[in-house]
């Protein structure tokens, strides 16, 4: 079984900066790809990554976005999945901690940082509010 101590090797060994923000939760925070949020919590049997990506602003076309968050879960997430918690996107993996390994480990959060730093860019364009023709 992974624990804490494993936990804190594995970010160690990343190489990235983090901190211990709860019982049994760190929050990478990683300003070579730009990755503040991303959070790891042990809950026993499993290792929960989440990072929160956006926030849904009011008027943007909601169908549409989520349309576009379904395409990604299907074609484009290496591991984990989109999800919504209130009015946010996040970002979810999880992994079984009994036989987790570092490379597993390192696997999810790079998959993790790559939806991030590439399909933020791509979902801008749903987060925006449709544009109105000016009247004449």
């Amino acid at each position: 079984m992974v624990t804490e101590q494993d936990i804190e090797g594995y970010l160690i060994r990343m190489g990235v900066s983090f901190d211990l923000v709860g019982k049994r939760t760190w929050m990478i925070r990683d300003s070579e790809d730009a990755v503040d949020n991303l959070v790891v919590t042990l809950n026993d049997p499993i290792i929960v990554f989440s990072v929160k990506l956006a926030v849904i602003p009011e008027g943007c076309d909601r169908l549409k976005l989520y349309e576009e968050l379904l395409r990604l879960n299907a074609r484009e997430m290496l591991h984990g999945a989109y999800g919504l918690e209130g009015n946010s996107i996040l970002a979810t993996d999880t992994l079984q901690a009994e036989h987790l390994d570092f490379n597993e480990f390192q696997a999810s959060v790079d998959a993790l940082n790559l939806c991030i730093t590439s399909h933020y860019r791509h979902l801008q364009a749903y987060l925006r509010p449709p544009t109105r023709p000016r009247p004449a």
